[in-house]
């Protein structure tokens, strides 16, 4: 069987030029985000394969992080997974988004009407997060839920946000790739403001995998929170790219619309 390659570490935890960075605290959020799905379990080896950190450090870290309850030690396997404080902080998150709720039976309308997957996503770090999901009845070999992340890069929802983000906070992300793969995210963002222009949105047409054809339309929820995506796709089998472009996004674009209309609804209303 053949080892996983480790990912690179993030290239933004060293303060660099700015004193107000704390490396220690984004090493110890560098730590929890090695955990993925379908992987519950680390080892501090794991983890410092993919932090790229010493493992003394990755020790003092783990140890840390498990005596405040954001990890927890499995002494008969010697490896940690997630705590409970993880789980409030994501809960209360979640729980603040009135987003997801507006989203839902729209996602879920979008889903029968074009036999795809339809989400909600944002960035986290170097990658895309799911955080709604409908799924019609067509798209069971699309293997994601809520809280799977995907490649910023290569997915449509990755490049519907680097197109509707604004100039300076794309600019701050792209910065964080080095070398050719700067050059490369550099290329994406370009090509991302180009489709957008053409198209009304960003497409992935075998590119996240290479069966998996989809597109995204960005947007500004407003109320404080970053920009978000809704992506539609599905096995290429089930939707070409011409169905996608000539009948699936017109009704992307209107369930789009309709969200922002939503939110700013929702935001002139006064808490009671």
């Amino acid at each position: 069987m053949s080892r996983r390659r480790a990912a690179p570490p993030p290239p933004d935890v060293e303060a660099g030029p700015d004193r107000h960075f704390v490396t220690a605290l984004a090493r110890g959020l560098q730590v929890l985000g090695c955990f993925r799905q379908g992987e519950p379990l680390l080892g501090n080896q794991e983890i410092a394969a993919r932090t790229g950190l010493p493992k003394s450090t990755v020790s003092r870290l783990t140890h840390t992080l498990t005596e405040l309850g954001y990890l927890h030690y499995a002494p008969e396997l010697g490896r940690y997974r997630l705590g409970m404080a993880v789980l409030s902080l994501g809960s209360a998150m979640l729980g603040g988004l009135d987003i997801r709720r507006v989203a839902r039976p729209l996602l879920e309308r979008l889903a029968v009407e074009t036999h795809s997957v339809v989400a909600l996503g944002t960035r986290d770090r170097m990658r895309m997060v799911y955080l709604e999901l409908a799924r019609g009845d067509a798209a069971i070999a699309v293997n994601l839920e809520a809280g799977s992340r995907i490649s910023l890069l290569n997915s449509a929802m990755g490049r519907a946000w680097l197109a509707a983000c604004a100039p300076e906070a794309r600019g701050a992300v792209l910065r964080q790739w080095a070398g050719p793969q700067a050059e490369r995210a550099a290329a994406v963002a370009e090509r991302a403001l180009a489709e957008q222009r053409e198209y009304g949105c960003c497409c992935s047409f075998g590119d996240w995998q290479p069966d998996v054809n989809a597109i995204a339309l960005g947007f500004d929820p407003g109320g404080g929170l970053p920009p978000m995506v809704v992506n539609c796709g599905a096995p290429s089998f089930l939707v070409s790219p011409e169905y996608l472009l000539q009948e699936a996004r017109p009704r992307l674009a209107a369930l789009v619309r309709r969200l922002e209309r939503s939110m700013d609804l929702a935001g002139a209303v006064p808490a009671a």
